[in-house]
């Protein structure tokens, strides 16, 4: 293994005078999976959102009355808190089989009733919490500038969402010079920690802005990621005020190709899944939260049949596991087609889990810009070593390993993560890059203590 966290070399069938000397893992091995996106703030309210609220009972509960309720912890988080927040979170990513999350953030400003902090307080606040437990981390500084098609500006409950091209920028800029001092300095591979750029939405943000920020994606080859097409409503205002559904628009309009990111994309057509297998791009799936928000369901089948690229991400943090994201995206596909192992067909494989895994690995890349997920050499080194004395793998000929995996609920256990070649992962215990003891403890006070004064 390099310095720089990557394999070196890797040999397949080696011989016994090759292996003397390396470390034995204790189970089956898979390359560590990206969490494309995801939302850390949202983590805090997991579980909260599942009732209606008082004196509601016949109103119907969407994603726009879901959302109201986001913005309650939107806008008084502060930058403690959420570092609480997200190392909790990254800890159980970590544990799930995530090594990388790129983290889609907008909230840029201080808490409701606080004086204007630093620019940057609320994503150092996630930088700190991912070096804590030792996950690689995306940051996506997000543009987000009004609060829908047409209005001028952002509503009372957004305000800590204002940004600008040049505000965005900025912190992508930071963040690659905190990456670059952090690899300077030794204190951890500056791999581990990379910027791209986002855009919240179509209805976030206007033309022009848009435009300057995916200019500069593409001068310096960042990835680039946008929510896009999630909900009807969604659809029918862009093309109230544009005169072309999201994805269209972004076709004709906008520079997308390889580098870009479309997240949900759940009301896409066909026709326009065609544009984007044509331009290069990635759509980024959430299943658990697509279900749990009623956003409705992507065409997966066809999107493979095309060979479209695609990855998965935990977004809301109703599910930390990336074998729900898979299952989930399997079996919703099955319901709607009335048919078995859909991913299978559509990939031209014979086993669904391994293709469901191939295509969210290989996106995930994608969603970095890095060459992670693949144990070969130049990659970085990151892997997962499962318990084989896990009750859903006993019995489980090698070849269905990743079959169980997938589609045996529980998931078999993660017994060692390994993120550029160290482990951060023990027994499956979270020790992070610097600790050999378990952080579990002092994790679950703080996250404990951030709920207490977030939900009182």
């Amino acid at each position: 293994m390099a310095a720089d966290g990557c394999w070196l070399n890797v040999l397949p069938n080696a011989s016994a005078e090759q292996q003397r000397g390396a470390m034995r893992l204790g189970g089956p091995v898979l390359p560590g999976m990206v969490n494309a996106h995801s939302h850390a703030f949202q983590r805090a309210m997991a579980g909260l959102t599942e009732r209606r609220r008082n004196g509601a009972a016949a109103e119907v509960d969407d994603f726009w009355t879901w959302r109201e309720r986001m913005y309650s912890v939107a806008r008084r988080i502060t930058p403690g808190q959420l570092e609480a927040v997200a190392s909790l979170l990254y800890a159980e990513l970590l544990q799930a089989g995530y090594t990388q999350v790129c983290e889609f953030h907008y909230l840029h400003g201080a808490p409701d009733g606080q004086a204007p902090g630093q620019p940057l307080e609320m994503a150092l606040a996630l930088v700190r919490a991912a070096q804590q437990v030792g996950i690689g981390l995306t940051l996506l500084p997000t543009l987000y500038m009004r609060a829908g098609f047409g209005a001028p500006a952002l509503d009372e409950a957004q305000r800590r969402f204002a940004s600008t091209p040049d505000s965005v920028l900025r912190t992508v800029e930071a963040i690659a010079r905190l990456a670059v001092d952090a690899d300077a300095n030794k204190t951890s591979p500056g791999a581990l920690l990379g910027a791209g750029v986002a855009v919240h939405s179509l209805r976030a943000v206007d033309a022009g802005a848009l435009q300057e920020v995916a200019a500069h994606a593409r001068k310096v080859s960042l990835p680039l990621h946008i929510h896009v097409a999630e909900q009807t409503q969604e659809v029918d205002d862009c093309v109230a005020h544009t005169g072309l559904r999201p994805v269209e628009w972004l076709l004709q309009n906008a520079p997308v190709d390889a580098r870009w990111n479309l997240v949900h994309a759940t009301q896409a057509t066909a026709q326009e899944l065609q544009g984007v297998r044509r331009a290069g791009a990635c759509i980024v799936l959430c299943p658990s939260t697509e279900a749990d928000l009623g956003d409705g369901l992507f065409d997966l089948a066809g999107y493979m049949a095309l060979g479209g690229r695609w990855s998965v991400g935990s977004d809301s943090q109703v599910s930390r596991q990336w074998t729900t994201e898979l299952r989930l995206l399997e079996y919703l596909q099955r319901v709607q087609l009335r048919q078995r192992n859909v991913a299978a067909r559509a990939g031209g494989r014979d086993s669904t889990a391994a293709a469901l895994f191939d295509a969210a690995v290989a996106g995930g890349r994608a969603a970095t810009g890095q060459r992670i997920g693949a144990i070969q050499a130049g990659h970085r080194a990151d892997f997962v070593v499962l318990d084989d004395q896990s009750p859903a793998l006993l019995g489980i000929p090698a070849e269905h390993v990743l079959d169980a995996m997938v589609f045996s609920s529980p998931s078999p256990r993660l017994w060692d993560v390994f993120v550029a070649g160290q482990a951060v992962v023990t027994q499956g215990r979270v020790v992070g890059r610097s600790s050999t003891a378990p952080l579990a403890p002092q994790l679950g006070a703080a996250f404990s203590a951030a709920m207490a004064a977030l939900w009182p």
